[in-house]
C-alpha cells in the first residue's frame, strides 16, 4: 500500500513524497485540477530509479506472484501432510510416552490416538472436531486460540468484501493515473483527483473497519468462559515475606487478623529453577535410553553415538569425539542427573523466595483480604494500605506484602519465581529494547528493500525484467521477515522469564 504525503508548494505545483518497496523519493507533480499536463509529468506512480521491484511487468506482476504464492502454500501442504503420514508413529509414541507417566489411580485403560485413514482425512477431522472434543485433549488455551484465530477469519472476509466490492471500484473510477496495465496506482487511492468526493469514502471505511475490528474483539472477549468455580478464585498470591516466614506463623497471623476466613492451605516458595532442569534432563536419558534399548531388541545391534556438542555432524572418530555406546552413557546421564535431583532436594528448604500461595476455604474469604490488602487511605503525598493487624504483624512485614489472586498451577513458569526485583526488570528493559529496534528498523519493506538496492543486492537482476525473479524473491523475503516476527516475539518473552505464561 503506498501512502501519499501531499505539500502545496506553489499555485500549480505539488510535489508527492511515495512510499513504495523501494526507495522513498520525490515525484514533482502537476496540479490534479490541470488536464492539461503531459502524462509523462501527471505520471506520479513512477518507481524509484534503479529499484528493482515492482516495475516494468503488466500490473506490477501481482497476478504472477499470487499465483506462485498459491503453488508454494500447496507444495508446503504436501511435504506436511507427507511428514504427517511418515512420522506420526514416532508422534503417537511420544504422546502415548507423556501420558504413562501422568496415569491415575482412576485411570485403568490408556486409549491410544488411531491414525487417521487416507491421505488428507486429518483436514476433514480438523473442520469436524467440536470444541468439547479440542477441549479434551489440548485443554482450554486451544478453544481460546481457535476462537481468535475464526473471529480473525470472519473479520478478514468482511473487510476484502468491503474492500473489493466498494472501495477497488472507486478507485478504478479515477482518470488520474493512465489505464496502462504496467500501472499497479490504478487501484490505489493515487488514482483519485483531489476534491473527490469519493476520497472520504477512505475514511469512512476506515472507521468503520476500526468499529468492525472492535466488535470483532469484544465478541471474542465475551465468549470465553470461565469455571465459577475454582481453587484460582480460592488462592491468593502474596509475595514481600521474610525469608524466615513459616507456614504456622502465616496461619496463625490470618486466624488473629480474620477469624471468619479459615485458612485451608499455605504453600510456600522455593528456588526450584535447578530441580526442575535437573528433572528435565533426567526424563530425556530416559527417553533415549528407552528408545536405543527398544532398537537393540529388535535389531540386536547396540548403537554408538558422538556425545560431544553438535556430535551428530561428525562422521568420522577424532581424538576427543570418540563414539560411546548410547545406552550406558544415557544410563549413567540419568543416573547422574538422579544423584544431584536427590543432592538439590535436601537443600531445596534452605531457599526460599518470600513468596507463599494461601488457599482459603471459600471464595469470599479470599475476597475480603484481597480487599482489605487493596484498600488505600490516602495521608497527605502519600497512599498506605492499613491492613487488619494481628501478633505476628511485625515478624512477617505485612505493610510489604503485595497480594493478588493466584494463576492456575500449570501456568505458572516455576523456574522463574527466582527471577525478581531489580534483575527481572532489567531483564525486561534490555530485551524490549532490543525488540523495538529489530522490528522497527530492520523489519520494514521499504527499508529492508532500499538497503539490498543500495548494496546491490538485486541489481544482477535488475535487467532480466522477470516477474518471476524480480517480484517473487521481494516477497518471499518480506514474508519470511513476516512469518519469523511471531518466532521472535515468543522467544522474547520467554527471555524476560515472566512469572506465569
Amino acid at each position: 500500500v503506498h501512502g501519499l504525503l501531499v505539500f502545496r508548494r506553489t499555485d500549480n505545483m505539488i510535489p508527492f513524497l511515495t512510499f513504495d518497496a523501494g526507495h522513498s523519493h520525490l515525484v514533482p507533480l502537476l496540479s490534479r485540477r490541470n488536464d492539461t499536463e503531459s502524462p509523462n509529468e501527471t505520471y506520479c506512480y513512477s518507481s524509484a530509479r534503479g529499484t528493482t521491484v515492482l516495475q516494468g511487468v503488466t500490473f506490477g506482476g501481482v497476478p504472477t506472484v499470487l499465483l506462485l504464492d498459491v503453488i508454494c502454500f500447496l507444495l508446503l501442504l504436501l511435504i506436511f501432510v507427507f511428514i504427517r503420514r511418515r512420522f506420526w508413529d514416532y508422534g503417537r509414541i511420544a504422546l502415548v510416552s507423556e501420558r504413562y507417566y501422568e496415569v491415575t489411580e482412576s485411570t485403568s485403560v490408556l486409549e491410544e490416538p488411531q491414525p487417521e485413514e487416507g491421505f488428507c482425512s486429518w483436514m476433514v477431522s480438523a473442520f469436524r472436531m467440536h470444541d468439547d472434543e479440542i477441549y479434551e485433549q489440548c485443554g482450554h488455551d486451544a478453544i481460546t486460540y481457535l476462537s481468535f484465530q475464526r473471529h480473525l477469519i470472519c473479520l478478514l472476509i468482511v473487510v476484502s468484501m468491503l474492500s473489493l466490492c466498494i472501495i477497488l471500484p472507486a478507485n478504478l473510477s479515477g482518470d488520474l493515473l493512465d489505464k496502462d496495465p504496467y500501472s499497479f496506482g490504478r487501484t490505489t487511492i493515487a488514482n483519485l483527483r483531489i476534491g473527490n468526493d469519493l476520497l472520504w469514502l477512505h475514511t469512512i471505511f476506515a472507521v468503520i473497519y476500526l468499529i468492525l475490528t472492535a466488535l470483532f474483539m469484544k465478541h471474542h472477549v465475551g465468549s470465553i468462559r470461565y469455571k465459577k468455580e475454582s481453587i484460582v478464585k480460592r488462592t491468593l498470591f502474596i509475595t514481600g515475606l521474610p525469608q524466615n516466614a513459616s507456614v504456622t506463623t502465616i496461619e496463625n497471623h490470618f486466624k488473629e487478623a480474620y477469624p471468619t476466613c479459615i485458612v485451608q492451605e499455605v504453600q510456600l516458595c522455593y528456588d526450584v529453577a535447578k530441580l526442575t532442569y535437573l528433572s528435565d534432563e533426567r526424563k530425556k536419558a530416559e527417553k533415549n535410553m528407552a528408545y536405543y534399548t527398544q532398537a537393540f531388541e529388535h535389531t540386536g545391534k547396540r548403537y554408538r553415538i558422538n556425545t560431544k556438542p553438535c556430535g551428530q555432524f561428525f562422521f568420522c572418530n577424532i581424538r576427543g569425539c570418540e563414539r560411546e555406546d548410547a545406552i550406558d552413557y544415557y544410563t549413567g546421564v540419568a543416573q547422574k542427573c538422579m544423584e544431584e535431583y536427590l543432592k538439590e532436594e535436601k537443600l531445596i528448604y534452605d531457599k526460599p523466595l518470600g513468596m507463599a500461595f494461601v488457599t482459603f476455604q471459600r471464595i469470599t474469604m479470599a475476597s475480603i483480604v484481597l480487599k482489605d490488602y487493596n484498600a488505600c487511605k490516602c495521608q497527605g503525598f502519600k497512599c498506605k494500605g492499613e491492613p487488619q493487624p494481628s501478633s505476628y504483624s511485625k515478624d512477617l512485614q505485612i505493610s510489604k506484602w503485595n497480594i493478588k489472586y493466584a494463576t492456575y498451577p500449570q501456568d505458572i513458569c516455576w523456574d522463574n519465581l527466582s527471577i525478581q526485583g531489580r534483575s527481572w526488570w532489567g531483564r525486561w528493559l534490555f530485551i524490549n529494547l532490543l525488540l523495538f529496534v529489530g522490528l522497527f528498523f530492520l523489519t520494514t519493506p521499504s527499508i529492508i528493500i532500499s538497503t539490498m538496492d543500495k548494496f546491490y543486492v538485486t541489481k544482477p537482476i535488475e535487467y532480466l525484467n522477470n516477474p518471476v525473479i524480480s517480484q517473487f524473491f521481494p516477497t518471499v523475503l518480506l514474508w519470511s521477515f513476516t512469518a519469523l516476527l511471531p518466532t521472535i516475539v515468543y522467544y522474547s518473552t520467554v527471555f524476560e522469564s515472566h512469572w506465569s505464561k
